[in-house]
């Protein structure tokens, strides 16, 4: 086989556990950065949005009418995140559970993350946040990072959910908990993938966030950030062993 071959073909989702598990550790560790930095999720986009609700409506409580830091940060997320998922459309294209799409997305997601690793250690800020009205990420090069790795979330979550896997787009939880404490073999003893897979995401999150925050406090955020770059690196390679989605005979 080509290697052309080889990364025109699709994976099998139920296969993928592995680089999916990695990316709901990105996910939170991803998030673990900016919300120590800004408390601005750069992942849970649902906050944002409604964050962004909030900040309109205050408009009118106030007569010097404009956005706070804050909400100036969750906007800039939120319409990173979904510059990030549109370019999942090129997916579509190229066939979203194809190698060639989920490596190339993957060196995408990277290179975001990078830029924003860049922008952060250049900006000479501080990597956290002593209270929610004074973030510690402020000037434009800091909007920089925060765009780079909400785009970096945003193309993750089109990749993961491409796969239809159990873990949805790696990125929340809150479908995931739902449907795991729902699940009628919640409690049954043994293997049982549905679930097992759940948890395994749900942990990952939490043990990214985690060492993410251990991170931050021993080489900063740029730092960690480029940490983060080398993970989503070796993802991408995870993609090329994947298996194949078995061919219909």
């Amino acid at each position: 086989m080509s290697i052309w071959q080889r990364l025109d073909q699709e994976v099998d989702p139920s296969g993928c556990l592995l680089p999916l598990a990695t990316f709901c550790f990105m996910a939170g560790f991803i998030d673990s950065i900016s919300f120590s930095a800004t408390y601005v999720w750069c992942g849970f986009q649902t906050g944002n949005f409604a964050q962004l609700a909030l900040a309109i409506a205050r408009l009118w409580e106030n007569p010097h009418r404009y956005f706070h830091i804050a909400d100036q940060q969750a906007l800039c997320s939120l319409i990173s995140f979904w510059f990030g998922a549109f370019l999942g459309r090129f997916g579509a294209r190229v066939g979203r559970q194809k190698r060639i799409w989920l490596i190339v997305g993957n060196l995408l997601a990277a290179m975001f993350m990078a830029i924003a690793a860049i922008a952060i250690w250049k900006s000479g800020q501080a990597s956290v946040a002593n209270h929610r009205d004074l973030p510690a990420w402020s000037n434009a090069r800091t909007f920089v990072g925060i765009a780079g790795l909400s785009i970096t979330l945003g193309i993750q979550g089109t990749l993961a959910k491409g796969l239809s896997s159990q873990l949805g787009t790696t990125l929340v939880l809150t479908t995931l908990w739902v449907e795991l404490f729902n699940d009628l073999n919640l409690f049954k003893i043994g293997r049982v993938k549905g679930r097992d897979h759940r948890i395994i995401g749900a942990f990952c999150l939490f043990l990214g966030a985690f060492i993410s925050r251990a991170l931050l406090y021993e080489i900063g955020s740029a730092g960690t950030i480029g940490v983060g770059v080398g993970i989503k690196l070796i993802n991408t390679f995870f993609w090329l062993w994947m298996p194949a989605k078995p061919t219909s005979t």
